[in-house]
């Protein structure tokens, strides 16, 4: 059964595939054991230890770590500020709006600009690759029989 919806997790996980004719079904009795070339987990680490792994992973620090310390420096500077500093946080800035009230709306803006952010780059630099890197290693460990 051929899915093109690479997300489709049914025959990577073995559900819905036919079996070739022929071939033992796995935890019959007297079922003759597939040739394993390799475990899974020699596989997955096969995969970890590759450069292409390395590059998405690579790719994933250098923009979380950065925007992480940048966003709790942001909101360690309001509750600072915040307890700190009252007489700043409360100056108004029009009207019954003051200091304060924008730096908290400030919160929730930076927020939602964050996830934009984020989801913006990974659909730029990562989820390409990690969807090959996906499909390699499922092509990797179709063949592989579990313990």
């Amino acid at each position: 059964m051929a899915v093109d919806d690479p997300w489709y997790d049914a025959t990577a996980s073995g559900w819905g595939e036919e079996r070739a004719a022929g071939a033992p079904a796995d935890g019959h009795p007297g079922a003759v054991p597939r040739q394993r070339v390799h475990s899974a987990a020699e596989i997955y680490l096969e995969v970890q230890r590759s450069p292409a792994f390395q590059e998405v992973r690579g790719r994933y620090r250098r923009f979380v770590f950065p925007a992480t310390l940048a966003f709790l420096l942001w909101y360690l500077a309001y509750v600072v500020a915040a307890t700190a500093a009252p007489g700043l946080m409360a100056r108004p800035v029009a009207g019954v709006v003051n200091v304060a009230m924008v730096a908290g709306l400030g919160q929730f803006l930076s927020t939602f600009l964050l996830t934009w952010a984020y989801a913006r780059h990974a659909r730029l630099r990562r989820d390409r690759a990690a969807l090959e890197l996906r499909w390699d290693t499922q092509e990797m460990t179709r063949g592989v029989v579990q313990p």
